[in-house]
Protein backbone atom coordinates (compact mmCIF):
# COMPACT_ATOMS: atom_id res chain seq x y z
CA UNK A 1 0.00 0.00 0.00
CA UNK A 2 1.04 3.67 -0.92
CA UNK A 3 0.81 6.49 1.52
CA UNK A 4 -2.58 6.63 3.47
CA UNK A 5 -3.99 3.58 2.19
CA UNK A 6 -4.30 4.52 -1.40
CA UNK A 7 -3.73 2.47 -4.13
CA UNK A 8 -3.09 2.74 -8.01
CA UNK A 9 -6.73 2.13 -8.36
CA UNK A 10 -7.73 4.64 -5.55
CA UNK A 11 -5.18 7.46 -7.19
CA UNK A 12 -6.66 6.74 -10.81
CA UNK A 13 -9.91 7.74 -9.25
CA UNK A 14 -8.48 10.48 -7.84
CA UNK A 15 -7.03 11.88 -11.18
CA UNK A 16 -10.46 11.45 -12.61
CA UNK A 17 -11.64 13.15 -10.12
CA UNK A 18 -9.67 16.11 -10.42
CA UNK A 19 -9.59 16.42 -14.29
CA UNK A 20 -13.18 15.90 -15.21
CA UNK A 21 -15.20 17.96 -12.68
CA UNK A 22 -18.91 16.31 -11.97
CA UNK A 23 -17.86 12.73 -13.18
CA UNK A 24 -20.14 9.75 -11.62
CA UNK A 25 -18.90 6.92 -9.95
CA UNK A 26 -20.45 4.75 -12.84
CA UNK A 27 -18.39 6.44 -15.62
CA UNK A 28 -14.98 6.32 -13.49
CA UNK A 29 -16.06 2.47 -12.62
CA UNK A 30 -16.36 2.45 -16.43
CA UNK A 31 -13.13 3.58 -17.20
CA UNK A 32 -10.70 1.98 -14.96
CA UNK A 33 -13.17 -1.23 -14.82
CA UNK A 34 -14.83 -1.35 -11.26
CA UNK A 35 -18.10 -1.60 -10.96
CA UNK A 36 -20.58 1.19 -10.06
CA UNK A 37 -20.80 -0.21 -6.45
CA UNK A 38 -16.83 -0.59 -6.02
CA UNK A 39 -15.93 2.90 -7.59
CA UNK A 40 -18.81 4.63 -5.03
CA UNK A 41 -17.53 2.37 -2.23
CA UNK A 42 -13.63 3.64 -2.92
CA UNK A 43 -15.07 7.10 -3.59
CA UNK A 44 -17.03 7.27 -0.01
CA UNK A 45 -13.72 5.33 1.63
CA UNK A 46 -11.33 8.46 0.36
CA UNK A 47 -14.04 11.15 1.55
CA UNK A 48 -14.39 9.82 5.02
CA UNK A 49 -10.43 9.02 4.90
CA UNK A 50 -10.41 13.14 4.59
CA UNK A 51 -8.41 12.16 0.98
CA UNK A 52 -11.45 14.12 -0.70
CA UNK A 53 -11.53 17.60 1.17
CA UNK A 54 -14.49 19.13 -1.33
CA UNK A 55 -16.04 19.01 -4.23
CA UNK A 56 -15.51 23.16 -5.05
CA UNK A 57 -17.30 25.24 -8.05
CA UNK A 58 -14.74 27.21 -9.40
CA UNK A 59 -15.08 30.61 -10.58
CA UNK A 60 -13.38 32.73 -12.92
CA UNK A 61 -12.40 35.48 -10.92
CA UNK A 62 -12.60 37.95 -14.01
CA UNK A 63 -16.21 37.23 -15.05
CA UNK A 64 -17.76 38.18 -11.11
CA UNK A 65 -15.83 41.52 -11.42
CA UNK A 66 -12.72 40.60 -9.61
CA UNK A 67 -9.84 41.62 -11.25
CA UNK A 68 -7.06 42.32 -9.49
CA UNK A 69 -4.82 39.31 -7.72
CA UNK A 70 -2.68 40.48 -4.89
CA UNK A 71 0.15 38.82 -3.44
CA UNK A 72 -0.08 40.66 0.18
CA UNK A 73 3.31 39.58 2.56
CA UNK A 74 2.19 40.80 6.16
CA UNK A 75 5.12 41.11 8.91
CA UNK A 76 3.32 41.62 12.70
CA UNK A 77 5.32 43.57 15.21
CA UNK A 78 7.29 41.16 17.88
CA UNK A 79 4.41 41.24 20.12
CA UNK A 80 2.06 40.20 17.34
CA UNK A 81 4.06 37.47 17.22
CA UNK A 82 2.59 35.88 19.94
CA UNK A 83 -1.05 36.53 18.38
CA UNK A 84 -0.11 34.65 15.20
CA UNK A 85 -3.58 32.68 15.86
CA UNK A 86 -5.47 36.23 15.98
CA UNK A 87 -4.11 37.58 12.98
CA UNK A 88 -5.04 33.65 11.13
CA UNK A 89 -9.05 34.15 12.50
CA UNK A 90 -9.33 37.57 11.70
CA UNK A 91 -8.14 37.19 7.60
CA UNK A 92 -10.53 34.44 7.69
CA UNK A 93 -12.94 36.08 8.01
CA UNK A 94 -12.25 38.18 5.12
CA UNK A 95 -13.99 36.49 1.77
CA UNK A 96 -11.55 38.78 -0.18
CA UNK A 97 -8.60 36.76 1.23
CA UNK A 98 -8.24 33.28 -1.19
CA UNK A 99 -5.44 31.92 0.73
CA UNK A 100 -3.51 32.51 3.84
CA UNK A 101 -0.19 31.04 4.54
CA UNK A 102 2.10 30.82 7.59
CA UNK A 103 5.66 31.24 6.22
CA UNK A 104 9.52 31.33 7.27
CA UNK A 105 11.63 34.47 6.33
CA UNK A 106 11.18 38.13 6.60
CA UNK A 107 7.63 38.19 6.92
CA UNK A 108 5.51 35.52 8.43
CA UNK A 109 2.30 35.58 6.65
CA UNK A 110 1.67 35.18 2.86
CA UNK A 111 -1.82 36.07 1.52
CA UNK A 112 -3.32 35.65 -2.07
CA UNK A 113 -6.20 38.46 -2.29
CA UNK A 114 -8.43 39.31 -5.01
CA UNK A 115 -10.21 42.86 -5.17
CA UNK A 116 -12.30 44.76 -7.99
CA UNK A 117 -9.79 46.85 -8.75
CA UNK A 118 -6.56 49.05 -7.08
CA UNK A 119 -8.75 50.92 -5.29
CA UNK A 120 -10.77 48.25 -3.78
CA UNK A 121 -7.40 46.34 -2.44
CA UNK A 122 -6.29 49.54 -1.14
CA UNK A 123 -9.84 49.98 0.54
CA UNK A 124 -9.38 46.34 2.11
CA UNK A 125 -5.73 47.65 2.96
CA UNK A 126 -7.18 50.16 5.03
CA UNK A 127 -10.06 49.26 6.25
CA UNK A 128 -9.87 45.72 7.14
CA UNK A 129 -5.88 44.47 6.90
CA UNK A 130 -4.22 46.81 8.40
CA UNK A 131 -6.88 47.29 10.95
CA UNK A 132 -5.56 43.81 12.55
CA UNK A 133 -3.73 43.95 16.00
CA UNK A 134 -0.19 43.96 15.41
CA UNK A 135 0.58 44.14 11.99
CA UNK A 136 3.34 46.11 11.11
CA UNK A 137 4.21 46.38 7.55
CA UNK A 138 2.73 44.97 4.52
CA UNK A 139 4.38 44.35 1.05
CA UNK A 140 2.23 43.88 -2.05
CA UNK A 141 2.80 42.60 -5.35
CA UNK A 142 -0.09 42.63 -7.96
CA UNK A 143 -0.47 39.71 -10.31
CA UNK A 144 -0.07 40.87 -14.36
CA UNK A 145 -1.44 37.92 -15.89
CA UNK A 146 -1.99 34.11 -15.01
CA UNK A 147 0.12 31.78 -16.58
CA UNK A 148 -0.57 28.31 -14.30
CA UNK A 149 -3.24 28.38 -12.12
CA UNK A 150 -4.20 24.55 -10.99
CA UNK A 151 -6.02 22.78 -8.10
CA UNK A 152 -5.17 19.33 -9.48
CA UNK A 153 -2.42 17.70 -7.29
CA UNK A 154 0.20 15.57 -9.16
CA UNK A 155 -0.63 11.76 -7.82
Amino acid sequence: MLKNNIDQIDRRILQLLQTEPGINATAIGERIGLSQSACWRRMQRLRDDGVIKDHPVILDPEKVGLNTMVFAQVKLTSHGRSNLNDFADAVRRYPEVLDCYVVLGNVDFLLRIVAEDIKGYERFIYDKLSQIPGVQEVNSSMALSEIKHTTVLPI
